[in-house]
């Protein structure tokens, strides 16, 4: 018969792997919506390329009624995007820290 020896449970070692494990879901969440945010893009192109066509052909490209479901669903979808990327996508904190960077190189160049 084997002995299986039982390890003392360690707090530290506990805690660890629930903050990896909690680290884990975060970035599943983060990629789900990720992803859900492309599968949307993918369905806003493919239906409203459809529907301008459809649209467009029977009753004239000219007109706010052909373009009217792209621009309306256009506003979701910049909301879903915000929702997802955040506010501060293109011009967030590294973006700053790395134009602040940039800027002090310059003025360090220039007074060398």
């Amino acid at each position: 018969m084997e002995k299986y020896k039982i390890e003392p449970y360690n707090e530290n070692e506990g805690s660890r792997n629930f903050k990896k494990e909690e680290a884990y879901l975060r970035a599943k969440k983060k990629v789900d919506a990720i992803v859900g945010f492309y599968w949307h893009l993918a369905v806003y192109i493919i239906v409203n390329l459809f529907l301008i066509i459809l649209i467009g052909v029977n009753a004239g490209f000219n007109g706010f009624g052909t373009y009217a479901t792209a621009l309306f669903w256009g506003i979701g979808l910049m909301f879903h995007f915000l929702g997802v990327f955040g506010p501060t996508f293109l011009f967030g904190k590294n973006w700053e820290n790395k134009k602040i960077e940039k800027y002090m190189e310059k003025d360090r160049e220039h007074w060398e």
